[in-house]
């Protein structure tokens, strides 16, 4: 009895250390543009593994890009630039100043009139 309990706890411990290692993690942050209430859901998706494999942007980070100006193609493109950043991978304040960075610098900002929208 003691036997069947002790593999039962010890394979119950297993799967469940198994199963803790390949569950996908997200990470997202939002940082809205006060002026116009705009926001950016910076927000992507996280594989299993502590290198950047599969990571890449969640569909709500695409379409807040999309929806301050930009067409998908780039939008993808900026996802997939501060998702797969092994140095921005948990770093909220380096994915904000980086994103602040593409933005700034973008023709779809550069096209507003006035370009007073600040990301906070």
């Amino acid at each position: 009895m003691k036997t069947i309990l002790a593999l039962a706890a010890m394979s119950l411990g297993l799967a469940t250390g198994a199963m803790a290692h390949v569950a996908p993690k997200t990470a997202g942050y939002v940082y809205t543009f006060p002026q116009t209430g705009h926001a950016i859901h910076v927000s992507c998706f996280r594989g299993p593994w502590k290198e950047v494999i599969w990571d890449r942007p969640n569909a709500i980070f695409l379409d807040d890009l999309h929806e301050i100006g930009y067409d998908y193609a780039t939008a993808r493109a900026i996802g997939e630039r501060i998702c797969r950043d092994a140095t921005l991978v948990g770093h909220p304040d380096g994915m904000k100043a980086e994103m602040l960075k593409i933005y700034y610098d973008s023709a779809v900002y550069l096209a507003k009139p006035g370009r007073k929208l600040i990301l906070h």
